[in-house]
């Protein structure tokens, strides 16, 4: 019987089925690179495919300090006018009653709370301001980059306010004058850090993070 088989030999076969055909199929990976988190993990299903290459990182960071800057100077513009022109005048009605531009100023934090603690407040400012700078590093959101952009600014234009105008140094009172009928008198500064810190809330809720992370609570 083996001596049949030397004779009649075996068929041949391919050393790899590759060469005519499809190979071998490999199992499939646990996830796409695109869905593994910052850490080396697989994000799951909450996952999110986005670029972490450093030129991502770059635009996110210049998106931030552009949305910063932006809100900086609008702020930084209407006080000089409203210094300027609307300081020790009469109110500017709007809309009636319901709003009007009225300059105050206020040693307090946004919408004229706590008087009594401008210093505390000024080093709030400063350590927001640092935050955001650190959190940049890790930045490739772009709506993370947009609110931080905002917080930023808001947080630059009162800062600004607490460090150059009178009293004195680091005790400065922040010029407000959008004055919503029934409604505390406000700039835009806290118009920026509002409007930031909801989008943070928004995007929180919705799980994700700076770094584009996305996760299920």
């Amino acid at each position: 019987m083996a001596e049949a088989e030397r004779i009649i030999g075996t068929p041949d076969i391919p050393e790899a089925e590759g060469h005519e055909g499809a190979g071998p199929e490999k199992p499939e990976a646990s996830g796409s690179p695109e869905s593994v988190g910052p850490d080396g993990q697989d994000a799951g299903d909450g996952g999110s495919t986005v670029d972490r290459s450093p030129a991502t990182r770059r635009r996110r960071i210049v998106l931030l300090f552009c949305v910063a800057v932006l809100a900086y100077l609008l702020d930084l513009g209407s006080k000089m006018l409203v210094v300027a022109k609307l300081e020790h005048h009469e109110p500017i009605e709007i809309f009636g009653d319901w709003l009007r531009l009225d300059a105050i100023r206020n040693a307090g934090a946004a919408f004229g709370l706590g008087e009594a603690f401008t210093i505390i407040f000024t080093i709030i400012a400063a350590t927001v301001i640092v935050v955001i700078a650190r959190l940049a590093r890790k930045l490739y959101s772009l709506p993370w980059a947009i609110a931080l952009g905002l917080l930023l600014g808001g947080a630059l234009g009162n800062l600004t306010d607490r460090v150059f105008r009178s009293p004195g140094v680091f005790e400065g009172a922040v010029v407000d004058f959008i004055a919503p009928a029934h409604f505390a008198v406000f700039n835009l500064a806290d118009s920026a850090i509002v409007c930031g810190g909801i989008l943070i809330v928004l995007l929180s809720f919705k799980g994700l993070d700076p770094d584009g992370t996305v996760h299920k609570d």
